[in-house]
């Protein structure tokens, strides 16, 4: 989000450039990360893998992970003046779109609660958080040059979306390094409502009706009112009472 084939551990082909540390074949980026942290490593580092054998998404999902996407995760170290953590996700949400529309500069590319990026409905990339301790890990999948089939859901990937063929994972693991840092200064000093405000500008416009599954037998329509402070999606139903949601599947309504 790294192994040798059959071990789910090992790492192959490791190149160093900079802060960014890439394996040819790796079990999960985020799994790789979280063994790093542990050790000690910095904040600012990026692991990304050409292949995954065990990419993780969001509610234990597979992610399914073919070469010529970009998996990838950082390292974050939170200190006691830092603001709250779950934040990241929405720092990490902006800093890909603002990566997506860098290469895509007239693409329809936009966020969806709580960590998906997607562009004229098709899911393009999403984003995995796992912490321990003071370190939290910040896993990104983007399709780059393949858009996988998933059952039920729209996908699509930068080449598919126009992009030029020589864009490709390395090249945007960069871009997305610059303006995950960028995002992630904007955490440190600002106000969390202002980058809050700053996600929802670039998210669902008020009023947009979705449902939300937040499990097998819990699904729940009503009309986007926005996020709480700490993040929870706010969804106006249709006898008007207000519901806070901390996880669920979204699904926009037409």
């Amino acid at each position: 989000m790294g192994a040798e084939p059959g071990d789910g551990r090992g790492r192959q082909g490791t190149v160093l450039v900079g802060l960014i540390e890439t394996v040819a074949l790796t079990a999960s980026t985020n799994a790789d990360m979280l063994e790093r942290a542990e050790a000690g490593a910095p904040e600012g580092l990026w692991i990304r893998a050409e292949r995954q054998s065990g990419g993780r998404g969001r509610l234990g999902r597979q992610w399914l992970s073919p070469l010529g996407n970009l998996y990838c995760s950082t390292l974050v170290r939170i200190g006691s003046q830092d603001p709250a953590a779950h934040l990241l996700a929405f720092v990490a949400g902006l800093a890909v779109l603002d990566t997506v529309r860098a290469i895509l500069p007239d693409s329809h590319a936009r966020l969806k609660w709580p960590n998906d990026v997607h562009v004229d409905g098709a899911k393009l990339a999403g984003i995995l958080l796992e912490r321990r301790r003071d370190a939290v890990v910040v896993g990104i999948g983007m399709n780059v040059a393949i858009a996988p089939e998933v059952t039920g859901r729209s996908v699509t990937s930068l080449h598919d979306q126009g992009a030029m063929a020589q864009v490709d994972a390395a090249a945007v693991i960069e871009l997305l390094e610059h303006r995950f840092r960028s995002r992630l200064l904007q955490w440190r000093t600002t106000d969390p409502a202002t980058l809050l405000e700053v996600w929802c500008a670039a998210a669902h416009k008020p009023g947009e009706a979705m449902a939300v599954q937040r499990g097998p037998e819990d699904r729940i329509e009503g009309v986007f009112e926005g996020l709480s402070t700490d993040g929870a999606l706010l969804l106006r139903c249709a006898d008007g009472r207000i519901e806070s949601v901390s996880a669920g599947d979204v699904h926009l309504l037409a």
